[in-house]
């Protein structure tokens, strides 16, 4: 209550559910703020007291132990508390609802809700039922996957400033006029839309590369050229961004077999040594090894694979610490 003997509103909460929530400018504000953290992360003792006092807690619905452990770390760096959503152990299985689950978290004062789940839009949806705390989206269905979007875009750009490649100049988008390939199941994936958003709002030219069951039934609107041909388009790459095959979503017959895939789609060793020197390998985890991508490739100095695990985590603090502890305002799409 305040003096007068009114309930206090709670301020209005900030939320990243999308990319294109941030805009090109809010990209571009992330990633400078990354490198602050990356340089807390590589201190001997990798904590800072930015978010000192607050509540951060993670609900995810749906497996993924790296983005969780990523998010939980970033957290716990910035002196967050921290507390995991068990779905497993949780009032779920006696047959709860989401909004009931999410409003009794919310009831004990959180700050922020990160939430992954298998459902398109659920984050939207907390968003709407909680007041005064914010809610990041860690993976929503097929839908999209913004944080692992601008990790993927401070890999690119730190990998290639480390590496003396071309800066865009002065004013221009950090990505400007690089081009990347996203290839494989974009049809199922959440990375491939957040991505291409991402790349697009920076200056990239992104080619989708996939074999026709693969792709989304629509793709009006989206800003990226399509092949079906991995070896014509490898040579004119700066980046070739791979994703996993989900085995688990391949339940509609869409790919003959997975030896068929590879041979047509796979990153090959044959197939790396067309990439110009100095591109980038990608992939946003977990490989599956001699399917999507070789071992030799994923583990060959031009895979950044393991970087941007690392970078995550400081992506990550960069995002809290807008959301909750600047007070600075994400730009307006």
């Amino acid at each position: 209550m305040n003096p007068q003997g009114s309930p206090r509103r709670a301020p209005a909460a900030r939320h990243l559910l999308s990319v294109s929530d941030l805009g090109t400018d809010g990209i571009e504000e992330v990633l400078r703020l990354t490198d602050s953290f990356v340089e807390v992360s590589s201190r001997a003792i990798p904590r800072v007291p930015a978010l000192r006092g607050k509540t951060v807690v993670s609900l995810f619905f749906e497996d993924s132990t790296r983005t969780r452990l990523s998010f939980e770390t970033a957290a716990k760096r910035l002196s967050a508390d921290v507390m995991t959503f068990s779905v497993s152990s949780s009032s779920v299985n006696k047959g709860e609802s989401l909004r009931d689950t999410v409003e009794t978290i919310q009831a004990m004062g959180v700050d922020a809700v990160i939430v992954r789940h298998q459902g398109a839009g659920v984050p939207w949806q907390v968003a709407r039922w909680v007041d005064g705390t914010s809610v990041i989206n860690a993976g929503d269905g097929w839908h999209e996957h913004p944080t692992q979007a601008l990790l993927d875009c401070y890999t690119i750009r730190k990998e290639r400033n480390e590496r003396g490649a071309p800066s865009p100049g002065e004013g221009r988008p950090a990505l400007d006029g690089l081009r990347i390939a996203i290839v494989g199941d974009i049809r199922h994936s959440r990375v491939a839309r957040s991505d291409v958003l991402a790349f697009s709002a920076l200056g990239a030219h992104v080619t989708l590369v996939a074999p026709p069951t693969l792709l989304p039934p629509s793709l009006a609107g989206w800003p990226v050229e399509i092949s079906h041909d991995l070896d014509s388009v490898l040579p004119k790459l700066d980046v070739v961004y791979v994703l996993r095959i989900q085995k688990e979503r391949m339940t509609e017959a869409l790919l003959p077999s997975l030896r068929e895939y590879t041979a047509y789609y796979g990153l090959t060793r044959r197939r790396a040594s067309l990439l110009p020197e100095g591109s980038l390998v990608m992939h946003p985890g977990p490989v599956n090894r001699g399917v999507e991508i070789a071992a030799e490739v994923a583990d060959d100095p031009s895979s950044v694979i393991t970087r941007q695990v690392a970078n995550g985590v400081a992506v990550r603090m960069a995002v809290l610490y807008l959301l909750l502890g600047s007070g600075v305002e994400l730009a307006a799409a």
